[in-house]
């Protein structure tokens, strides 16, 4: 990429180096390098969405010229598993052995809610690249914690309001039994109206779902909602239309169910299908529209959402450390940093609800082929304008 256009990015061209440079010195108290510990689930299931984030976020790194603030960037990485226990040990020796000043990724809930407070209480920050549980949205919020993608009920509240607007009566709803699926399912049924005629909570990984499928076929549901992201969803979508029922009961999901990353597998079966999301390729800012172009140069694909909140992420921590002039020891001004959230992002204009959740737009997208006959999503509408999540109120950070 042009030099140019790393500008328009990332503050971290020559001349604004070497201003934040004298300015360091000035100060005496810049650090010399910015550690990193990045986690998530990079084998398994839903190995797709961590390696994706990871992606994102090494590609707004490079966008960075490898710095954050301007400061030379180690990145340390480490496999949860999706297993909270295996998060846990991730997260300590990321604290005590590597001594990282922040720590991102984080793709599943019930990971989030296992290592966040060993993180937090060490006075760190924690940079959720993916995880939005509502617990940590509402009164257990964290002036150290920063969501840079959604509120676990967001997208859902999306799908949610779109099927009312269409004047569904009775849906049928599935997701994964943890803390996102949930919420998913929570943040659906806060604007949906209709009958909900059943609500079933499958097993997290389960990888088959004939007996579900076959109630769900008894039921004759006007419609059905399902969050699966990752494994889950190839397997839930692909049998799904293996079984007949694609053409029989409507399927509408999420982003996290009909990502980018996941759709190459579900081959024809996903074509079609109607999802929610803050945010898509085809989305119309120059800042996105660079972003995929070079995603796809680097990596040889078309980004996913994830890659986007691994990119953002970069991009805000770049912000909160040029903010603070490199003294990534003082909180208070790497937070008031972090919550200026002073870049330019993939999704347009980006802001910081009270909680540290986005506020944001969400969008209705379908399936298609493009000209390259590749499968991916397109917008087809605006679902909510400058959105806030439901617990907000709940956290009592004021600022």
């Amino acid at each position: 990429m042009k030099q140019k256009s790393l500008l328009g990015i990332c503050f971290g061209g020559l001349l604004l180096v070497l201003v934040f440079s004298v300015n360091s010195a000035a100060s005496g108290h810049a650090a010399d390098k910015v550690k990193v510990g990045f986690i998530a689930t990079l084998s398994g299931p839903g190995a797709s969405l961590g390696t994706d984030i990871l992606d994102g976020f090494k590609l707004g790194l490079r966008h960075c010229g490898d710095k954050l603030g301007g400061i030379p960037v180690e990145l340390v990485t480490g496999d949860d598993q999706m297993r909270p226990e295996v998060g846990v040990q991730v997260a300590s020796r990321m604290v005590e052995r590597e001594r990282v000043d922040f720590v991102t990724g984080i793709v599943f809930s019930n990971v989030m809610m296992a290592v966040a407070r060993p993180i937090l209480d060490q006075g760190l920050f924690l940079i959720s690249a993916n995880a939005g549980p509502s617990l940590l949205a509402g009164d257990q919020c964290h002036p150290n914690l920063f969501t840079i993608s959604w509120q676990n009920d967001q997208t859902h509240e999306a799908m949610g309001k779109y099927l009312q607007d269409q004047g569904i009566k009775r849906v049928y709803l599935m997701a994964p039994d943890y803390q996102a699926g949930k919420d998913g399912l929570t943040g659906f049924k806060r604007y949906f109206e209709g009958e909900v005629v059943a609500e079933v909570y499958t097993r997290v990984n389960q990888p088959d779902y004939a007996a579900e499928l076959a109630q769900l076929r008894a039921a004759k549901p006007d419609a059905v909602f399902v969050f699966y992201p990752g494994g889950m969803g190839i397997n839930f979508v692909k049998q799904y239309a293996q079984a007949g029922l694609k053409d029989e009961i409507p399927l509408y999901t999420t982003a996290f169910t009909l990502d980018q990353s996941v759709l190459a597998a579900m081959g024809d079966a996903a074509l079609g299908l109607v999802n929610a999301s803050f945010w898509s390729p085809d989305l119309d800012n120059p800042v996105n529209q660079r972003f995929v172009a070079d995603f796809r140069e680097t990596y040889n694909r078309l980004p996913s959402l994830f890659a986007a909140q691994g990119y953002d992420a970069a991009l805000l921590m770049d912000s909160a450390v040029r903010s603070a002039k490199g003294q990534i020891g003082d909180e208070d001004k790497l937070r008031e940093g972090f919550r200026k959230a002073d870049f330019q992002s993939v999704r347009g204009d980006f802001r910081f609800n009270n909680n540290h959740f986005p506020i944001q737009n969400f969008y209705i997208r379908q399936v298609i082929r493009n000209d390259e006959g590749i499968l991916t999503n397109k917008i087809l509408g605006v679902a909510f304008t400058d959105h806030m999540d439901a617990y907000h109120q709940q956290c009592p950070m004021k600022w």
